[in-house]
């Protein structure tokens, strides 16, 4: 591989300068993405769509030097295998037309098939392998039981998560049934991906720090676990390295970087120094500045990424990211100043 920088930072081997990539890199700050949507026709045919999926995913990295690119898709593929019917509604999010709220429900929901009924990711997962041709390693993803399962009881995004979690007090059998049929789910879909290609996955846990302490290890961290135990090696036999990401999850860092996985996602909360002290050697950190920092002037935006750069300082372990996506009003320029400054500002910390 060309550039294998962040497979290296995921196995904590030493690189000549920290890995950069961007949660939602291929995304609507970029003119060219819109451009492609609109010749889709929507979102969900976009992601059907294996060479357009391509072309979206290839994008950011026609525009910027990053060291990953990552599948596009999104997290709601399962549920909306699922059946529960997945729509959008501009300025909303998305939407489900039959959410699961009961257990009669639950109890009628069934497996997807990875191959089958989500075989239009793997078809993107084969394509953009095929059209990267060894020029940075590729992502895979999926999102975390607890957080598909908000948006599947819930019906779509939430403020105060009331149905789900009404349910996790009043009847968390339920709940912890949702949860295993999504956690298999998931990982045969993370399996699927990585037999088609993808050379390291990252869970999204968006929702779990909306839990209490207690509750985020029942009924997130436990599903995650599964799935990280459940991850088959790729087809060469090496061992596919799997990022947690826990939005608001800082508090949990220790537990999270006690489930086996490679890397621990942090939002712009944490202290990334104070959470390398916290885990130690265990895991690699991936983060974690502020999405909102590159509204900023781009002096300030080279400044922010020194410091989280120093924060963490000298050795291997670092992938640099956002603590969450790039958000759409983004100028583009601003993020090409982000992945110069990374890759800039890190070189003498691995020499």
């Amino acid at each position: 591989m060309k550039n294998d920088r962040l497979l290296k930072a995921l196995r904590r081997e030493p690189v000549d300068r920290t890995p950069v990539w961007l949660m939602r890199q291929a995304g609507r700050y970029l003119p060219e993405y819109r451009a492609t949507r609109d010749q889709a026709g929507s979102f969900m045919d976009l992601c059907r769509n294996a060479e357009l999926a391509c072309e979206v995913t290839m994008q950011p990295l026609r525009r910027f030097d990053l060291d990953a690119a990552i599948l596009f898709s999104d997290i709601l593929t399962i549920p909306e295998a699922m059946g529960l019917g997945l729509y959008f509604t501009p300025g909303e999010g998305p939407k489900f037309e039959h959410p699961v709220q009961d257990a009669a429900a639950i109890a009628r929901l069934g497996k997807p098939d990875a191959e089958d009924d989500l075989g239009y990711v793997m078809n993107a997962v084969r394509t953009i392998r095929r059209e990267l041709d060894g020029r940075v390693p590729l992502i895979g993803f999926a999102g975390s039981p607890w957080t598909l399962a908000t948006y599947m009881v819930e019906g779509g995004p939430s403020k105060d998560f009331r149905r789900i979690k009404a349910m996790a007090y009043d009847d968390p059998a339920t709940l912890e049934r949702l949860l295993g049929l999504l956690a298999d789910a998931v990982t045969d879909y993370l399996n699927g991906q990585i037999a088609a290609g993808a050379q390291a996955v990252q869970i999204f846990d968006t929702w779990g720090g909306v839990l209490t302490p207690a509750g985020y290890h029942q009924f997130s961290l436990a599903y995650m676990q599964r799935i990280v135990a459940g991850l088959r090696p790729d087809p060469q036999g090496n061992r596919v390295p799997v990022i947690l990401f826990t939005k608001g999850g800082g508090a949990w860092l220790e537990a999270i970087a006690d489930t086996g996985c490679d890397a621990v996602g942090l939002d712009w909360t944490v202290d990334i120094g104070s959470a390398r002290q916290r885990v130690g050697d265990r895991v690699a950190l991936q983060g974690n500045l502020d999405p909102a920092a590159l509204y900023a002037d781009p002096a300030v935006i080279r400044d922010k990424v020194g410091k989280i750069l120093a924060d963490y300082g000298p050795g291997p372990g670092h992938i640099f990211n956002l603590g969450h996506g790039v958000t759409p009003e983004v100028n583009p320029d601003h993020v090409a100043t982000l992945v110069d400054a990374v890759h800039e500002l890190s070189a003498s910390d691995h020499h």
